[in-house]
């Protein structure tokens, strides 16, 4: 396999169209109702990492330009974010505010996490070291803000007399929200509580093979897999903070009719 993963070439195309037709069939079969979004979303991942290889051949040469991409990672998750949390689209009136609000989990998620690991030195300050590193930070917070807020809102929503009746005993209303929410918002951590558990023992995951197929010691791969699953979850867990409080004083979903 030399140095990549994969090999480039008809057979990989031959390969991603057998699993998309796959996955689709599998969602019409199954009454999930996820053909459509499922062949949307490869058709989308197949357009946008070919138009992102392109552009990062010139953007990791830049630091400068590196962080320019990093904000623009930012601004994609937060509108993906806002609209899994809210259930509305960007089309919405409000957007814009909604966008911002959502940044704020993500932003307070991803940067002090992104900021230690580049402040300690462990990963150096050059742009083919800084977008993969904070992707995947930026990634993991975005995940769990959706998770997070999605699930208060289905709970809120569901349980709407409980609150109602802790305010009605005198509760206020941060503090009656997060009664009946923070339990529930807590379940976004499981998908990164478990892979962290179960690394190397289940999977290896991105990291950790990235690094042994660029040359480096299997203790190498292990140090960077670390790194990337503790700063995931210190990361995820700022977030789903964070979107807890916003849904908690109103400042996120009442600010949609949520």
């Amino acid at each position: 396999m030399g140095s990549s993963v994969v090999t480039v070439g008809p057979r990989l195309a031959v390969a991603l169209v057998a699993l998309t037709v796959l996955a689709v069939a599998a969602g019409r079969a199954s009454g999930l109702g996820q053909d459509r979004p499922i062949l949307v979303a490869a058709l989308r991942a197949t357009l946008q990492l070919g138009a992102v290889s392109a552009v990062l051949l010139a953007v990791v040469e830049s630091l400068v330009l590196s962080l320019a991409f990093v904000l623009l990672m930012v601004a994609v998750a937060s509108i993906t974010a806002a609209g899994r949390v809210t259930g509305l689209t960007v089309r919405a009136p409000g957007a814009v505010s909604r966008v911002l609000r959502t940044a704020l989990p993500i932003v307070g998620g991803a940067a002090p996490v992104v900021a230690l690991v580049l402040g300690s030195g462990t990963v150096p300050l050059v742009g083919t070291a800084v977008i993969p590193v904070a992707g995947i930070i930026i990634g993991g917070a975005m995940t769990a803000t959706s998770l997070a807020g999605r699930r208060l809102r289905d709970e809120l929503t569901g349980r709407r007399g409980e609150v109602e009746a802790a305010l009605a005993l005198g509760f206020l209303r941060r503090d009656a929200v997060l009664l009946v929410g923070r339990p529930v918002a807590g379940t976004a951590l499981v998908p990164a509580l478990d892979q962290t558990r179960t690394v190397g023992l289940v999977t290896l995951p991105g990291a950790f093979v990235g690094v042994l197929l660029g040359g480096g010691t299997p203790l190498q791969a292990g140090a960077a897999q670390l790194l990337v699953l503790i700063g995931l979850l210190a990361a995820e867990v700022l977030a789903v903070w964070a979107v807890t409080e916003l849904v908690a004083r109103g400042a996120l979903l009442d600010a949609v009719g949520g």
